[in-house]
């Protein structure tokens, strides 16, 4: 099975598969502030109600983040700021924000997760913590993280163990609470390994539905850097055995086989838990919504702009 697709200069491209458009209706996609200031208006690449999130990178002005809400808001799309556990000093700060991001930017979505960082700023350590103070009570829909490579600051001798038991525990969460819960991953590059922790979901008894993080079309250095930086093991050693061959580093990825096999897989019955395509537009966020509009993503899901 083909890992990544290379294409060389702007071919035009094929008509999407009904499978591949299905799997990207609705597609999701991350910014950050300082990107965000360079888009002219994102009315001119994306479809009208995209969810888009907004990361949460340890240090950003929370200022500069109500800000791309408010104006996400205003053009017409539907803003889930990133929530990191670690980055939070107490309660009264996170009080603080969600108030400011209901308030002023109409805000009923957010991602909750711990965070890169590896010492927590205050109180905070962990998603579970954040989701336990009963401050999200009210927003419509929340997403936690999923990890299909696993996660080494939970599981840190491999495995994963850990990481299953604080899916269920998010799992037992969700089926309490009144808000849309999913799982939004890191980015992968290969189908199998995400359909095999797609059945390993299933077995354990956790039915969110899964948001499949890819990176959108990159250099491979890019990727590279992202990766390790992402703690993304197994996807790292793929682009690693790509980049001894240096013809391809001046080469642009794109995620066409990978989205491809996925979206073949699920027409067959299998990978159901994955519900939409989160896109990380590691080489800009132009490319990335061109790249989708031109293999079928250029609808949203009535459900992401109510």
């Amino acid at each position: 099975m083909a890992l990544l697709n290379f294409r060389k200069g702007q071919s035009a491209p094929q008509t999407p598969t009904a499978s591949l458009e299905a799997l990207l209706t609705g597609y999701s996609i991350e910014v950050m502030p300082r990107t965000a200031e360079k888009v002219e208006d994102f009315r001119a690449l994306l479809p009208m109600g995209t969810r888009v999130y907004i990361a949460h990178i340890d240090g950003t002005p929370f200022d500069e983040m109500l800000a791309t809400a408010k104006r996400l808001s205003a053009e017409g799309y539907a803003p889930m700021p990133h929530f990191p556990a670690r980055s939070i000093p107490d309660r009264a700060t996170l009080a603080d924000w969600i108030a400011r991001y209901r308030g002023e930017a109409g805000v009923t979505e957010g991602l909750i997760l711990a965070g890169g960082i590896a010492a927590p700023h205050g109180e905070f350590h962990s998603s579970m913590q954040l989701l336990e103070t009963g401050l999200f009570d009210g927003f419509e829909r929340l997403h936690v993280a999923g990890h299909p490579e696993g996660n080494r600051d939970i599981d840190p001798r491999g495995g994963e163990a850990e990481v299953m038991a604080a899916l269920k525990w998010k799992q037992d969460f969700a089926n309490r609470s009144d808000a849309s819960f999913a799982m939004a991953t890191q980015f992968a590059f290969e189908a199998g390994p995400v359909l095999d922790w797609c059945d390993r979901l299933a077995a354990h008894g956790i039915t969110m539905p899964v948001h499949l993080g890819v990176a959108g079309p990159a250099k491979l250095q890019t990727l590279i850097k992202f990766a390790i930086a992402c703690g993304v093991g197994a996807s790292l050693s793929v682009l690693q055995k790509r980049a001894k061959d240096v013809t391809k580093l001046l080469l642009p990825f794109e995620p066409t086989e990978v989205l491809t096999d996925l979206a073949s897989a699920r027409a067959q019955g299998r990978g159901q838990a994955i519900e939409c395509i989160h896109f990380f537009p590691l080489g800009g966020i132009k490319t990335n919504a061109n790249w989708a509009t031109d293999h079928g993503g250029a609808t949203a899901r009535p459900a992401i702009a109510s």
